[in-house]
């Protein structure tokens, strides 16, 4: 009797810690933030949503326009940057330059996105503007054309303005187009970098604020922002399995542990599709041809990232004439199979001609390409 009464005990206790664990991918994530977003970074599908188009601060978060920026005209001319006294005239966070100290602006680039320099911000908006306000307009020109309708930038540190905010959803906007950039990318994936100065010559070693690249698995950025009026500010995103997220927080006190609940549950909603049709082979009429007909074989695409629920909504269609003229080269794309969700198209894999078929012999005449042609159809 006694042995039952344990065994059912330990029933019990196994199930109440085991439900929560089971019903948690379904259940939306509680969060601290007074703003915030969770978005599929491969189309922008919004997982997860509080207050996302509310205006609010966004303090060093900024530094991710400003970064790009500077990234995109460094891979135009990485040119090299005095630093002068009026670049590092500002207060708050910084890597440390002094007037005088040489450094590219992809090193200007790495000091704000990993040490969140306001002085590395500076130096790199006055050496591509001209000036601060020059360069703020180029900031929001961007802004605009990445479509964040509801963002001013004002100063390229974040330092507080009433003229500077964002919303969560326009910084997922920015934060997916950042990383993007194959550099931006790299340098927000690092839990340290080293900086190469050119003036004086010498390397510093600088450790990334951006904890959540030690405490979740997967995490490949972003950028970590605070100050007293905007509250704790973090963009973040991972990637799992094929499946890449940007998580965004403004004004939230328990930040690392809201990116970790919303990262969480967007990965439980969502799964990679894959897009394969290499072994996809179809024989097609040829008009005019050396050959009556060619054969189109398929192709392997990139994997599509969409919720359960939507997987036996996908359709796929096979596009291809019903027949092609003459010549036609291998390798050829002869048409498409698409997939698509809600008439959006998600993913296409090329169809290709697997072999050639050159124009037929002058000498043929066009009665006997037809009749080659018709018996190929219907014999």
């Amino acid at each position: 009797m006694l042995k039952k009464k344990i065994s059912l005990f330990l029933c019990l206790l196994f199930f109440s810690f085991s439900f929560p664990v089971f019903v948690w991918a379904d259940v939306q994530p509680q969060v601290s933030a007074k703003s915030a977003v969770l978005m599929n970074a491969d189309n922008g599908q919004v997982l997860y949503a509080k207050n996302e188009d509310d205006k609010r601060p966004m303090a060093s978060t900024t530094k991710i326009m400003t970064a790009l920026i500077t990234l995109e005209t460094a891979a135009v001319d990485n040119k090299i940057v005095t630093i002068t006294d009026s670049m590092v005239r500002v207060e708050g966070s910084s890597m440390g330059l002094k007037p005088g100290n040489k450094l590219s602006l992809k090193s200007l680039a790495e000091g704000m996105l990993v040490v969140s320099g306001n002085d590395a911000a500076n130096s790199a908006a006055i050496a591509i503007g001209g000036s601060l306000d020059a360069f703020a307009e180029l900031m929001n020109k961007r802004a605009q054309q990445l479509g964040m309708k509801d963002t001013h930038f004002v100063t390229p540190s974040g330092l507080d303005n009433s003229e500077h905010y964002t919303t969560a959803s326009d910084l997922a906007k920015l934060a997916m187009a950042a990383m993007q950039n194959t550099d931006f990318a790299a340098i927000a994936s690092q839990k340290a970098v080293t900086v190469q100065y050119v003036n004086p010559v010498q390397t510093i070693r600088f450790t990334n604020h951006n904890k959540l690249l030690s405490m979740y698995e997967g995490c490949i950025g972003v950028k970590t922002g605070f100050t007293k009026k905007s509250g704790r500010c973090l963009v973040s995103s991972a990637e799992r399995d094929g499946v890449c997220l940007v998580a965004v927080t403004l004004d939230a006190p328990d930040d690392w542990n809201d990116h970790q609940k919303m990262l969480n549950y967007g990965f439980a909603q969502l799964s990679s599709y894959p897009v394969d049709d290499s072994s996809f082979t179809v024989q097609i009429p040829v008009v005019g041809g050396s050959s009556n007909q060619v054969m189109v074989k398929g192709s392997a695409g990139k994997e599509i990232v969409v919720t359960a629920d939507e997987i036996p909504n996908i359709k796929r269609t096979v596009e291809l004439p019903s027949f092609f003229y003459a010549p036609v080269q291998e390798g050829q794309t002869l048409g498409v199979v698409r997939y698509t969700l809600n008439g959006k198209t998600l993913a296409t894999t090329d169809l290709i001609a697997d072999g050639q078929v050159p124009r037929a012999e002058i000498h043929k005449n066009m009665f006997q390409i037809f009749w080659d042609w018709v018996k190929d159809l219907f014999l």
